[in-house]
């Protein structure tokens, strides 16, 4: 049966775990993933599809099942698996994507690698998942792609599919001209996204760059301006524009650019933290700590995270105020994102070294001034960890958005604690209230940390409470519903807006 909406994401919309040695497939379990605000967009349709890619030993095998039907919480809907080889994976996604595209995409030109590029792979993969979007696609249906490895889906499915409505969100900054036309392919991937009704991004500045390197390399004129909303510009902060292009004309065609920054759930985050076990888990870590405050950092083990970066300015705090030693901790999350790629054990190996340098250097049989966390943790107990900390350090040197920081604000029903952020995180210009500071800098990174720690109680109160209204009003609710919006403004599928279900 066609569908009237079809997500097109490399991310199969559920987990498959193994019970009893049979594979089943759970609901996905993140509450800020992407994936269950996604699926919150087939309640809106009669009909919904999902587009993926499975991994299999042998795509070719006919016992291999392309379509399933899934009902759940969100509704029923289908989902196309298409197979592909570990070789096409480490093509597709290892090589190309994070190894080519992933460092552009944040401005890191000197880890930008194309020689092991297999191009024609990744045109392989993103063809299959355009056909299977075209087969799933009523007429006029809205297909919707997301992200940086998908970037050819929207110029294939336009050939295929000249009646359906492309949307494509990008989950990741986008550079300057000057940046991204370093790619060899970077005409066929914008004329891809240039087949697009709507192209969305996180930031006003990402809108602005896509323009400019639009404009660099077709015959693009801006359609439409408008200016930034005052809630997404934050005065002095590096990713601020004062202005925004709303559509590009391009070869008879308007293509709308959307700005929606992603939130989160603020109803699921503030019904853990206020639940009597997260109290006592509270209770029980700031026991722990005595009078030591407690600094917590939270992000995957990447060079885009600034990890070694943090952990330098720490060491540079207790060296110049000895006065701190055993007064306060920091509590160093740092998840490994693929442990099969060396660039991100090399990351691990110097975030552990320096970590490793601290404690040796300060620390004592009673205090310990790193502990270095390099396994993920659920969710409930980081909520707990969110509600125990004095200061949440998120400095990444690049982010899209960065959601660690607003499941922090949002954990924080007491109205209490510190949020430190790079001005380089796109939440950095929605978060004002915030202490803003620039990971390249050490002056500024130590100084904010130490603001952080001495701040005085009625101004943490304070910014926390313009922060949480910040983070409540645009949750991931409102970026759904905003995301309707454009689609329908630039003549997609009509997708009422609806409530989401918490995953």
């Amino acid at each position: 049966m066609p569908s009237d909406l079809v997500i097109v994401y490399h991310r199969q919309p559920y987990e498959e775990v193994e019970v009893d040695g049979k594979i089943v497939l759970r609901e996905n379990k993140s509450p800020n993933g992407i994936v269950p605000t996604l699926k919150s967009f087939f309640g809106a349709v009669d009909r919904g599809s999902w587009v993926a890619w499975k991994l299999a030993e042998d795509p070719a095998n006919p016992d291999f099942e392309p379509v399933i039907e899934i009902t759940d919480d969100f509704g029923t809907y289908s989902v196309t698996r298409l197979p592909l080889s570990a070789a096409q994976v480490r093509e597709f996604y290892h090589v190309t994507s994070k190894e080519a595209f992933w460092p552009i995409l944040h401005s890191f030109k000197e880890k930008y690698n194309y020689d092991r590029v297999e191009w024609p792979n990744f045109r392989e993969v993103n063809w299959a998942f355009a056909e299977a979007a075209a087969r799933e696609a009523a007429h006029g249906a809205l297909v919707w792609v997301h992200d940086y490895n998908l970037w050819l889906v929207p110029g294939y499915l336009r050939k295929l599919r000249p009646d359906v409505r492309i949307a494509f969100f990008h989950h990741t900054p986008f550079p300057a001209a000057d940046m991204f036309n370093v790619l060899p392919w970077r005409r066929e991937i914008v004329e891809s996204l240039l087949a697009c009704d709507d192209v969305g991004f996180h930031i006003p500045r990402y809108a602005e760059n896509f323009a400019s390197v639009a404009r660099s390399l077709c015959d693009v004129v801006v359609a439409a301006r408008a200016p930034v909303p005052p809630h997404l510009y934050s005065d002095g902060t590096a990713l601020s524009e004062r202005g925004v292009p709303k559509a590009l004309s391009y070869e008879g065609r308007q293509v709308t650019l959307s700005v929606t920054p992603v939130g989160v759930d603020v109803g699921f985050i503030e019904d853990r933290a206020r639940r009597p076990e997260t109290d006592a888990r509270v209770k029980e870590i700031r026991e722990d700590l005595g009078e030591a405050q407690l600094i917590l950092s939270v992000g995957r083990t990447d060079y885009t995270k600034g990890g070694v970066e943090q952990l330098a300015s720490f060491g540079r705090l207790l060296e110049a105020h000895p006065e701190l030693h055993g007064k306060v901790r920091l509590m160093h999350v740092s998840v490994s994102a693929n442990k099969n790629m060396t660039i991100y054990s090399d990351i691990q190996g110097e975030i552990e070294q320096a970590a490793g340098q601290i404690n040796g250097r300060y620390g004592r049989l009673d205090w310990q001034p790193v502990a270095l966390i390099s396994q993920a943790i659920p969710f409930e107990e980081l909520v707990s960890y969110y509600r125990a900390a004095d200061v949440a350090w998120i400095t990444p040197l690049a982010d899209g958005m960065n959601l660690v920081c607003k499941e922090f604000v949002a954990a924080r029903t007491d109205d209490d604690g510190v949020l430190v952020l790079s001005e380089f995180a796109g939440a950095a210009v929605e978060l004002h209230q915030a202490v803003i500071t620039n990971p390249f800098s050490n002056r500024s990174m130590d100084t904010a940390i130490l603001h952080a720690l001495t701040m005085p109680a009625e101004e943490r109160v304070s910014r926390m409470r313009q922060l949480r209204e910040t983070v409540r009003t645009y949750d991931v609710k409102a970026w759904g519903n905003a995301v309707r919006d454009s689609h329908d403004h630039a003549g997609g599928a009509s997708v009422r807006s609806v409530p989401q279900t918490a995953a």
